[in-house]
């Protein structure tokens, strides 16, 4: 059994924990420092699901860290990757646009694989190039997807400095499949055979490949340590830190420590790993005396991977996983953390990914773009406990069709799809139509006593598609 860094606690009752979440204010600091802009770290997990943590509900997942910093931060209800699916997800975090305005999201191919030649644009503004033109040191450990090759890479899109893969660690398979053991066998039955030379992923440090095949067994705990090194050595700051674990995507490793320590098998172990990485970066930020003067996000790319059956996780009571745009897919388990900067509590108003880079744009006192349209909303009020989001629209995209529109509580299917078959494609004359606030399982279609929802709902969607623009697809060419 692994040990558990000073940061975490002993399970707390579930009464008083929920209790000291609706409380409110209790610990918070009142007063920012004034003296710079905040430190900004943003963990991304990947194929995590909306129930896998302890704090959003999960009986045997053991998430002490994460529920701590939900505990003394905000564990935010309806936050939304841009996308889910992993490349225009990150693409939507990375920009504060939606992927399509990029040209990062295709119905051709839906992700960036090995043989692409595309990429995130020079031309898009990236969080990080935001907060380097305020003075910010700017890292990222962990999984890219947003292009591998060398003029894509994050070093050229505002970090200083990188290590990690640059795309899904399922790629690159060196494993011959059969008719028996085709893809999605690999992971429901033999999962617990794979090793990492099963995938020839390389691990890449700025531009240079120093590993490959990416022993993945110990790039958990390997990306915690990086980026705990790269923060102690950028300390006196301001720093922003972007750490986006490959996992718990296919194929699943932990460390030896941890195998075997959860109940939920090795997805969980997995899981608890992340977990135990977060206590460590927490504490060190108490060490440092960073606590004060740092904001810290946790979230996901999108939904669960479901078709991986034993080796995916769940969305909790959400509709269906990643691949859809159904709220299993893009709804995410989200916490911020930041004594100074965040007052503690259960948010239930809207954000999304594509938020961060306004947000942490006016706490860097960094001007937006004005150059292009931003989809992102600035989520500060929200987080100093004084104000309600801005957001108050979601629009669902698979590829480059827009599939669904949330307005306020109310969501529109106009084309629902399963995630990886084909056949199950529907369009629907008259939308599916649901409250997600009172049903978010989406159980209940609602459309025909609705309709002037519906009507709501169509003219905000026409007069989206009207001022779409998009640029060229960045995903469809391979080979």
């Amino acid at each position: 059994m692994p040990v558990q860094p000073a940061f975490s606690v002993p399970s707390i009752p579930f009464i008083l924990f929920l209790a000291a979440l609706l409380a409110g204010p209790v610990g918070y600091a009142q007063e920012a420092p004034a003296t710079r802009p905040p430190n900004v770290i943003v963990v991304f997990a990947d194929d995590l699901g909306y129930g896998d943590l302890g704090v959003f509900g999960h009986p045997t997942i053991r998430t002490p860290n994460l529920d701590r910093m939900a505990l003394e931060g905000q564990k935010w209800t309806q936050f939304y990757a841009a996308a889910s699916v992993c490349t225009p997800s990150r693409a939507g975090l990375m920009t504060g646009r939606l992927p399509i305005r990029s040209g990062m999201a295709s119905s051709v191919n839906r992700v960036l694989f090995p043989d692409s030649h595309g990429g995130l644009p020079a031309s898009e503004v990236t969080l990080a190039e935001q907060l380097k033109a305020a003075g910010y040191a700017t890292g990222m450990v962990g999984k890219w997807h947003l292009g591998h090759q060398p003029e894509y890479l994050p070093v050229n899109h505002g970090f200083d400095d990188y290590f990690g893969i640059p795309y899904s660690n399922d790629m690159d398979l060196t494993r011959k499949l059969t008719a028996a053991s085709g893809y999605w066998e690999l992971w429901t039955r033999e999962y617990k055979n794979l090793t990492p030379a099963d995938f020839n992923v390389p691990l890449i440090r700025d531009t240079e490949v120093v590993e490959r095949p990416a022993d993945q067994r110990t790039l958990t705990r390997r990306y915690t340590e990086e980026a705990i090194r790269w923060v102690r050595d950028h300390k006196e700051g301001p720093f922003f830190m972007y750490l986006a674990h490959n996992l718990p995507h296919v194929p699943l490793f932990a460390s030896e420590d941890f195998l075997g320590s959860s109940r939920r098998g090795l997805y969980g172990d997995v899981v608890e790993e992340i977990d135990h990485g977060m206590g460590l970066l927490l504490e060190m930020l108490r060490e440092e005396g960073l606590d004060q003067n740092t904001i810290v996000v946790f979230t996901s790319d999108n939904g669960p991977w479901l078709p991986t059956e034993i080796s995916g996780g769940t969305a909790g009571m959400l509709r269906e996983g990643k691949g859809t745009t159904w709220e299993g897919g893009m709804r995410e388990p989200t916490i911020f953390w930041g004594p100074a900067y965040v007052r503690p509590g259960v948010v239930m108003e809207m954000g999304s990914t594509m938020d961060l880079l306004p947000t942490f744009s006016a706490m860097a006192g960094v001007p937006l773009p004005q150059d292009r349209i931003l989809d992102g909303v600035d989520l500060t009020p929200v987080l100093a406990g004084n104000g309600k989001s801005a957001r108050n629209t979601m629009f669902y995209y698979r590829g480059s069709e827009l599939y669904a529109v949330r307005l306020g509580p109310f969501k529109a299917h106009f084309i629902t799809e399963a995630g990886y078959r084909r056949d199950t494609r529907e369009e629907h004359g008259i939308p599916l139509l649901f409250n997600v606030e009172e049903d978010p399982s989406e159980r209940f279609n609602i459309a025909e006593a609705h309709p002037e929802v519906l009507e709501a709902i169509r003219k905000l969607t026409a007069e989206h598609r009207a001022k779409m623009v998009r640029k060229p697809d960045q995903l469809k060419d391979r080979g």
